[in-house]
Order: C-alpha cells, then sequence, then structure tokens
C-alpha cells in the first residue's frame, strides 16, 4: 500500500526533512509514505491569491493516484486519535487502496481538493506550521503501522 503525502510547500528545514525520512524509512515494505511536494506559489501584496491557489490545486489533483481514498487535513476536520487512525490503516491495507493526503498553502485547501476528499482530518484545532505537519503526519503513520504490527513503538 501507498500513503501519498501531497503538501504544498518545498526547500523545507533540514529537521523537517529528516524528521520525515525518519519515520517513512521505519514503515515497512506493506506501507510505503512517498511525499509529493508541490511548489507554493509566489506571494507578495500584489499577487492574485486565488489564481495560486487554483494552480497549486491543479497540480494536487494530478497529483492523487488513481483510484485513492483522498484524505484532506484541515481544521474543520474530523480529529483522529492514533487508534482510529491504525484503524483507518488497517482497513486501507484490508482492502488493497491507497491513500493521498493533502496538505495546503497558507491560505489552505482550495474548494475543489475539498470537494475531491472522501474524509476530512484534522490533526489539532491548533494552526500548526506546514512543515511540522509534515513530521507529523509521518510519525502518526508510523505510530498506527507499529499498532496494528503490534510493534513496541506505541507503547
Amino acid at each position: 500500500m501507498r500513503v501519498r503525502l501531497i503538501s504544498v510547500g518545498s526547500r523545507m528545514p533540514g529537521w523537517v526533512e529528516e524528521g520525515y525520512r525518519e519515520y517513512s524509512r521505519r514503515l515497512a515494505k506493506d506501507v510505503r509514505l512517498e511525499l509529493v511536494e508541490i511548489p507554493l506559489g509566489r506571494r507578495s501584496k500584489g499577487s492574485d491569491i486565488c489564481r495560486l491557489q487554483e494552480k497549486e490545486a491543479t497540480q494536487m489533483l494530478a497529483a492523487i493516484g488513481q483510484g485513492d481514498i483522498v484524505v484532506t487535513l484541515e481544521i474543520q476536520g474530523k480529529p483522529w486519535a492514533t487508534e482510529q487512525l491504525a484503524d483507518k490503516l488497517g482497513g486501507w491495507l484490508h482492502s488493497g487502496c491507497n491513500v493521498s493526503l493533502l496538505v495546503g498553502g497558507p491560505e489552505g485547501l482550495h474548494s475543489r481538493c475539498l470537494q475531491r476528499s472522501d474524509l476530512r482530518w484534522s490533526l489539532s484545532p491548533l494552526t500548526l506550521p506546514h512543515p511540522m505537519v509534515r513530521v507529523i503526519v509521518a510519525e502518526q503513520v508510523y505510530r498506527a503501522w507499529s499498532i496494528l504490527n503490534n510493534h513496541p513503538y506505541h507503547k
């Protein structure tokens, strides 16, 4: 199974890349965590934010695998306990489905991404820095996998 993290933004600080790599590396071959970076359009005072967000949405939607379950990460989504994520991951593994997780840019996800969503997940009611979201998601996917495999990491 493939879990594709499709995230707006590139050129992350080293600690973000290192944290993401650490948890994605720990996963077994039955769950591959793959990062797709969508370039963040340049924002300035005169930027047409709607146009930039539209372009990012087009690229995000194009990166979703055919038949993937699409999960958008957003504050208004449903909070999942780690055990609930493990249940969802187990169901996706059992069904043979791949999953695409979408993380928007500074203005959030475009409405087209939200319309394409099968599930909406909130990591927290807090607004989290987008680079940190990558590390948190990677860690939580690894933790969910460890629960499913009775690995001691979750204890």
